[in-house]
């Protein structure tokens, strides 16, 4: 019997059950060696007495403990006590996904496939690792009070369907894939089709299934097709239906082959609604057709599946169970009509891997053809502006340098680094190839790719800047490395307190249990800085520098006709350059118009316009209604410029929300849109339309 205040592992304190399923109870506790809260998960008597099951729930739970991904309730320990066997799991508090659908009646497209994508991304952590979930389904994703997307229970499901068990311990049938309803073999394709019968769900509100009993519907995934998400509600952009439809195809080799894959097109159907990208293309299938004789299909019916009825969890809860479950007796009839088709897909994924990983033959080259230089430039040599135009920069040497040396001569010379691992018989972290080439002419701030070796470990430090120390150390520790330490160094563009870089730096390869050190933001050294030259230099060009150095530009900087300075560059600036001011201090600049024809008239005060665009967004930023504000801003891109054209904090109640937004031309332009500086949602689009001040 577990109470409160029983301490398991005598590490554990116990402080209350939070929720229940088929397979175990679920309680919050307190690690009393870390002191954090945590949710565990013990199993129920009927399954702790079965040791074959026991042995495979621990060998799945202590796989997935590997496991680390922001979109994964992740898995800390696996024990035993006293006959209690039990799982100690990443404390999630929020709410479901079904309920979250329940509550909302259905989600909009913004929203819906933000959240798909959240959950493509912790599938495909997953698949990546070997690790399949074989139980996508809303009831398994949780949406946290901060609006993170987690799947929970990876690998759980494979314990509880590799034994012959009672029915209340499997999956919902209503997200079953055809394959898993017949018994047979299961992969990353699998949990692909489930994904898709979850979008369906946010999308239409409802299962594309129904029926009376669970055998109906595990028959309706293996026989039936989905009526089209567009033709359930026509406001469903054609090429997200189309997406739904090909995860949801009843051949798994028609389905999107990876996680990653659907990912792609996911975004791209906040971009493009209307573009016809997603291509769902029949596959050579040898294998004999498997037919459901009339008897066997009315034995089947005949199946009166037991109704389960746990109690319902509370919504922190990490494990929330569906009454709807597949019977055994189903799965055994199925299991002997579809043998050989079991057979022949599994022979039909080895190859189709195989193709794909090139084990039948010699992979891509890893590394992309080159540029051919325009000039030689020695590793010494200091990268200089041409002298026809200053907003140009010569790529530097970085073939042979070590990665951080590299990346601080791209800085040097007013570029960026874009990181590239590959397989070389380099020591780690030389760099073995770049694009562009060393000695080409580029523009400044543009992005050069540094390929460098990854040596024999394949670690690579991740990006954690931006994060707070905690959550740094998390995702480091998840990928094998060791935290061993602090240095603190001066920011202007990282929050006082959060991660501003590690050491070594990020990207760098390094063998496992590595010692990295994490580096803090102290903020600005100052709250003043040096004011940038930007005369001459190209208004793209003149922003980025602006940018960097913690200053604002003007939201309509002044135009004039200039015959000495080309269009498009800074002809004066309203701040001398090297003058100290505050952070984020607006500098006003005068912008060229080029050479003044003379037969254009001067523009008189009546004659004055300027390009005005309107933004409707619908989709709600904020997950909950209680949510807490936010600072939320608007970034557009028109011209090859950028800018943000607003930024605030605004609350749930504030969307849906029309703004206003001056452009600089007519042409069209996109805006996104950031919460608390992370994007949400794909990219709008905005006319705009010139008119009289």
């Amino acid at each position: 019997m577990v109470n409160p205040g029983m301490l398991l592992g005598d590490r554990y304190e116990i402080i209350d059950r939070v929720g229940t399923g088929g397979m175990a109870d679920v309680y919050k506790a307190r690690d009393q060696r870390l002191n954090r809260y945590v949710a565990i998960k013990i199993l129920k008597q009927e399954y702790s007495n079965d040791v074959k099951f026991v042995s495979k729930f621990r060998g799945e739970a202590q796989s997935v403990a590997g496991l680390s991904h922001p979109n994964v309730v992740n898995v800390y320990d696996v024990g035993e006590d006293d006959d209690l066997y039990y799982i100690v799991m990443e404390l999630v508090e929020g709410i479901t996904l079904k309920k979250f659908i329940e509550k909302k009646g259905k989600l909009d497209v913004n929203e819906a496939v933000g959240i798909g994508v959240q959950i493509a991304q912790g599938m495909q952590a997953a698949h990546d690792n070997n690790i399949i979930h074989r139980d996508i389904k809303p009831q398994n994703i949780i949406i946290s009070k901060e609006g993170k997307v987690k799947v929970t229970d990876f690998g759980i499901a494979k314990a509880a369907t590799s034994n012959t068990i009672t029915s209340n311990a499997m999956g919902s049938v209503h997200y079953i894939s055809p394959e898993q309803a017949r018994g047979g073999y299961s992969d990353e394709k699998s949990d692909i089709y489930s994904l898709g019968v979850t979008l369906y769900e946010m999308l239409a509100g409802t299962v594309p299934f129904e029926g009376d009993s669970t055998v109906t519907v595990a028959l309706a995934h293996i026989q039936e097709e989905a009526q089209i998400l567009d033709e359930v509600d026509p406001e469903i952009p054609h090429s997200l239906a189309k997406i739904v439809m090909k995860c949801m195809q009843k051949k798994p080799d028609m389905r999107y082959m990876t996680a990653s894959a659907l990912i792609v097109d996911l975004k791209r159907a906040l971009t493009e609604p209307d573009g016809n990208y997603v291509i769902i293309s029949d596959v050579a299938d040898d294998s004999p057709t498997i037919v459901l004789e009339d008897d066997d299909v009315t034995h089947l019916k005949k199946e009166v599946p037991r109704n389960v009825s746990p109690e319902e969890g509370k919504e922190d809860a990490v494990d929330d169970l569906d009454e709807d479950a597949i019977d055994p007796k189903l799965e055994r009839i199925l299991k002997i009509c579809s043998g050989v088709v079991a057979i022949v897909i599994v022979l039909i994924v080895i190859l189709l891997i195989g193709t794909v990983l090139g084990w039948w033959g010699s992979g891509r080259s890893k590394k992309p053809a080159k540029a051919t230089p325009s000039a030689a430039v020695s590793d010494t040599q200091e990268p200089q502006a041409t002298a026809d135009s200053e907003d140009k920069v010569i790529v530097p040497s970085l073939i042979g340098h070590t990665l951080e040396d590299a990346e601080k001569l791209l800085e040097d010379a007013n570029l960026k680094a874009r990181l590239e691992p590959v397989e070389s018989s380099e020591d780690a972290n030389k760099v073995t190839d770049q694009d562009p080439a060393s000695g080409e002419e580029v523009d400044a701030y543009s992005y050069v790719k540094i390929y460098y070796s990854q040596g024999k470990s394949g670690i690579t430090i991740p990006d954690v800047a931006n994060k707070s120390v905690s959550e740094a150390t998390r995702i480091l520790e998840g990928k094998g490395l060791t935290v061993s330490g602090t240095s603190e160094a001066y920011s202007d563009t990282v929050e006082k307190g959060q991660v501003s870089g590690t050491d070594p730096v990020v990207g760098s390869s390094v063998e496992k249990n590595s010692s990295v050190k994490l580096i803090i933001s102290k903020g600005p050294k100052s709250n003043t800085v040096k004011v940038p030259n930007i005369v001459n230099k190209k208004l793209s060009v003149a922003l980025e520098k602006l940018a960097d150095a913690g200053l604002e530009a003007p939201d309509n900087p002044s135009y004039v006709y200039s015959d000495t300075v080309k269009k498009d560059y800074i002809v004066s600036q309203t701040v001398k350059a090297s003058t100290r001011v505050e952070v984020g201090t607006e500098i006003g600049f005068t912008v060229s118009l080029g050479p003044k024809n003379q037969n254009t008239p001067e523009p008189t005060p009546e004659e004055s316009y300027k390009y005005e665009g309107r933004l409707r967004i619908n989709s709600n930023p904020f997950d909950y209604e209680d949510e807490e504000p936010a600072n939320i801003k608007l970034v557009m891109e028109q011209d090859g410029k950028s800018r943000a054209v607003f930024s605030g904090t605004l609350s749930y109640s504030d969307f849906p929300r029309e703004f206003s937004i001056d452009g600089w031309s007519d042409n069209n332009g996109t805006v996104k849109l950031f919460k608390n500086d992370q994007q949400i949602g794909g990219t709008y689009n905005v006319e705009f339309k010139k008119v009289k001040q």
